[in-house]
């Protein structure tokens, strides 16, 4: 966004070293923080959902949907913490001191490093669940899981403490006037993060839901070879079909909406230059990682039916009679 000489002062005491207001169209400015805004709300209430489910109904306390709770409550936090504060950096001036805008980076690298670490045990799971369903039970159990999450969030702490050190010690280092928060990551330091957080996890993703696909296609072909002789082709074939679309459908899905939401954040890094989170950047790549957050309880949660169930109990309040967390929900 242009900033002419004539813009609004963000300071206007500090007349020499204050920012300008980006040049905005009262329209455009009025759509666009409604837009974000509607866009933190489903984050947070479609995350809590998957939150309360999970966390209310003992049938769903199960190794898998720990990771889709440890998943889900770093994406409730970016609805909560961190599209608020990015809705008030839309507007040009950082008002909060430089204390907040060191935690506020902090909290968002740790928050989206955390959520991509659980998207990739949640693709470890789902591999072990459906290439060897035999020793599932014993390879994968509550504490097994609970040590993995503690992991990837205490990874998570302390790696993107190490990637922004310079600027959590010089937090204003960047800025180019008063009234400003920037974090600047340089080329080498934002090429390590690129493969470690987005080509590393992208390749661990793929490699393994392409397995399950590989395995669930030769499970299809086994049934159909096993009912060809006692079921007309025709039923079998078509049985055969959806189960490979719907195999198909969700490693696309995953993949897909990754890719799509990461992409656009690491392509400085991808190119050769600067990763930076300025104005501009934060409209497009920073809320679209964000976004990954609010699809994420959808790509995960409502392809599973017990979601559904659990979310109509909560919604029409049969959660608060006795006994509740004991209903039927798989």
């Amino acid at each position: 966004m242009e900033t002419p000489q004539g813009a609004e002062l963000c300071f206007p005491q500090l007349h020499n070293t204050s920012c300008r207001k980006p040049m905005q169209h009262h329209a455009e400015s009025i759509f666009l923080y409604t837009l974000l805004s509607c866009i933190s709300l489903f984050t947070v209430a479609l995350n809590l959902l998957v939150i309360i489910s999970i966390s209310h109904f003992r049938q769903l306390h199960t190794p898998t949907n720990l990771l889709l709770l440890s998943l889900a409550v770093s994406d409730f936090l970016v609805g909560l913490l961190l599209m608020p504060i990015q809705i008030l950096l839309i507007g040009g001036c950082w008002f909060l001191g430089s204390l907040i805008c060191r935690l506020f980076y902090y909290a968002s690298f740790i928050l989206t490093s955390a959520s991509v670490g659980n998207m990739v045990l949640i693709s470890v799971d789902r591999y072990v669940a459906i290439c060897d369903p035999l020793c599932y039970s014993t390879k994968v159990t509550q504490k097994r899981v609970k040590i993995c999450v503690f992991l990837c969030w205490i990874c998570s702490v302390f790696y993107n403490g190490v990637i922004l050190i310079d600027f959590l010690k010089h937090p204003d280092k960047h800025n180019s006037c008063y009234g400003e928060c920037v974090v600047v990551i340089n080329f080498i330091t934002g090429a390590v993060d690129v493969v470690l957080t987005f080509v590393g996890p992208i390749a661990v993703i793929i490699v393994l839901y392409m397995r399950v696909f590989m395995v669930v296609l030769s499970q299809v072909g086994a049934i159909r070879s096993h009912l060809a002789a006692v079921t007309p082709f025709g039923s079998v074939n078509v049985t055969a079909k959806k189960s490979e679309r719907k195999a198909a459908r969700t490693l696309g899905v995953v993949v897909v909406v990754f890719l799509i939401c990461f992409c656009p954040y690491f392509y400085p890094s991808l190119t050769g230059q600067d990763m930076s989170s300025g104005v501009e950047f934060s409209i497009f790549g920073v809320w679209l990682l964000y976004c990954n957050s609010c699809l994420n309880p959808v790509v995960y949660a409502f392809f599973y039916p017990w979601f559904r169930r659990s979310v109509k109990v909560i919604v029409t309040f049969q959660i608060l009679q006795p006994d509740s967390c004991d209903a039927n929900i798989l």
